[in-house]
């Protein structure tokens, strides 16, 4: 499995740049958050928090709650302002020297990584293995290992055992979960794991909850690394807002509704793939099994096929700003049957079917 020194890659490209502007129109298959959300109890919340404003955002009651949703002590718990607040706290509070991205994946983490300084060495799944992880690629030395699990963008959900073969003495093993709510039951979830060394959880509320413009996430670590991370966030990182959401996302009715839009997005997702399916014949291939709400599909020349389908109203995520795909790869998110009855009727006018 090969590596590659970091280089050639937009790593600050994102879905949300495909809905910006002129894009404001399109339906978005180009953003990984769910669709219709927040709910109307979460805005509720969010909105009853606003008459606080005016005194500084207490953390203790949120803190706690995710605490206790994964049955930890909450020495063991850091909430973020985002998961992409982690990643950088991560690059410039920890001390590595070697540190490894396992791409493709979200690329922020190694985004942060090179911001602070730090020379990132990648290992690149392969198509050719469905983009599933194999330990042994990881080089020995590295004393960061950073991967996500479902894997955005290639919707594969690595077996928890092959991630935790990641772990060692002397090494920070980052797993980003921010899709694991997404999967049913939260299958090969680290999340609550104390016995694994090293080990550093990601968790997102923005995805399931449609949070992405009030920004809220958390860490879950050893208290040494909490503690470490706590010291190079400013002052007052989460708002009382934000603080709001968290304490709500993981409560039993938010986690009941998260289970079962988990189910809901399985059987969309089926959906979706049997409509792709349908365009084999056109070149197109999906990468899998999928696992997360999105799909990375391949076909010849996806970028002429993106830009006509954003001329009949759709936006999908390009795939070469990530480390391990080229131009003939696109992200697709899982939407309902009538979203993609349309996107697919869409699809099939870009590759030239009428």
């Amino acid at each position: 499995m090969p590596t590659e020194p970091a280089s050639g890659h937009d790593l600050r490209h994102h879905g949300d740049a495909e809905v910006r502007d002129d894009g404001g129109a399109l339906v978005d298959l180009a953003v990984n958050v769910r669709a219709d959300t927040p709910p109307a109890w979460l805005r509720e919340r969010v909105a009853a928090s606003l008459a606080g404003l005016a005194a500084y955002p207490d953390g203790r009651a949120a803190r706690a709650a995710v605490a206790a949703r994964h049955g930890l002590p909450v020495e063991r718990v850091l909430l973020t302002a985002g998961a992409a607040e982690a990643f950088v706290l991560l690059a410039r509070a920890l001390k590595v020297s070697r540190p490894v991205v396992v791409h493709p994946q979200f690329t922020e983490p190694e985004a942060a990584l090179r911001d602070a300084g730090h020379t990132v060495e990648r290992v690149l799944l392969r198509e050719a293995d469905g983009f599933r992880l194999d330990p042994a690629a990881v080089p020995e030395v590295a004393d960061l290992v950073v991967i996500g699990n479902p894997t955005n963008p290639t919707s594969v959900l690595h077996p928890a055992a092959d991630v935790t073969r990641l772990a060692r003495p002397g090494r920070t093993l980052v797993v980003d979960e921010a899709f694991m709510d997404a999967v049913p039951d939260e299958r090969e979830a680290l999340a609550g794991r104390t016995d694994v060394p090293g080990l550093v959880v990601l968790r997102s509320l923005t995805k399931t909850w449609g949070l992405a413009g009030l920004r809220i996430g958390y860490v879950l670590a050893a208290p040494e690394t909490v503690a470490e991370l706590e010291r190079a966030q400013p002052l007052w990182p989460v708002s009382t807002p934000a603080l709001a959401a968290a304490e709500a996302c993981v409560g039993p009715r938010a986690l009941v509704e998260a289970a079962d839009a988990a189910r809901r997005v399985a059987v969309d997702r089926a959906y979706l793939l049997a409509g792709l399916r349908e365009f084999t014949d056109r070149g197109l291939r999906v990468a899998g099994p999928a696992e997360g709400p999105f799909v990375l599909v391949r076909l010849p020349r996806a970028a002429v096929v993106r830009g006509r389908l954003r001329d009949l109203g759709y936006a999908v995520r390009r795939g070469d700003t990530f480390p391990g795909l080229g131009e003939e790869w696109l992200r697709l998110a899982v939407r309902d049957r009538r979203t993609t009855d349309g996107f697919l009727a869409a699809l099939g006018r870009s590759l030239g079917r009428v």
